[in-house]
């Protein structure tokens, strides 16, 4: 050995939203000598990744292809609509879908929920980013209904969120290729 060989690192991608702190934490305790690269990844790109061995693992949003990746579902988030601090849903502590049905909620093209039909009118155009359909609902065009865990990624101070009872839920995995 010349000692120039490198130990190689694990290579973990996360989709927005997940925070991998507590993760990175457990990891760097149980194994301090393989450094730990974190790859952050849009959700609409985390599969390919994985297969194109641009990362080890990944926290992904399910459901997973299970003909060539592994999952290990890990929890299950909270839906919430986030709306202007003054609109009338903030009086309440959470919503139903009946209450958002005369409302715009927005549905951007990277959406993360499995929707059989987006609920309330639809917006004549998709956003095309969840933060630009957060910017939409600053302007007051519509609501928009997100994991929680994206509402407090583009919280504004001008925008709150509030849970959502019979929402489809947002659930994060580890995922991995199946030949690794």
């Amino acid at each position: 050995m010349t000692g120039s060989e490198e130990t190689p690192a694990f290579r973990l991608a996360y989709v927005p939203g997940v925070t991998p702190t507590k993760w990175v934490r457990i990891w760097n305790e149980r194994l301090p000598d393989v450094p730990l690269t974190l790859v952050p990844v849009s959700a609409a790109d985390a599969f390919d990744l994985l297969r194109d061995g641009g990362a080890d693992a990944g926290f992904v949003r399910l459901p997973v292809d299970s003909e060539d990746l592994s999952a290990i579902p890990l929890y299950t988030e909270t839906t919430v609509v986030v709306i202007p601090k003054d609109h009338l849903v903030t009086a309440v502590d959470e919503v139903s879908a009946e209450d958002l049905a005369d409302e715009i909620v927005l549905h951007p093209l990277d959406d993360t929920l499995d929707w059989e039909r987006p609920w309330g009118r639809p917006a004549i155009e998709r956003p095309a980013t969840t933060l630009d359909a957060v910017e939409l609902v600053a302007a007051g065009v519509g609501l928009l209904v997100v994991p929680q865990s994206l509402a407090r990624l583009h919280h504004r101070k001008d925008l709150t969120y509030r849970p959502v009872a019979d929402a489809p839920a947002s659930r994060v995995a580890l995922s991995w290729p199946q030949d690794e």
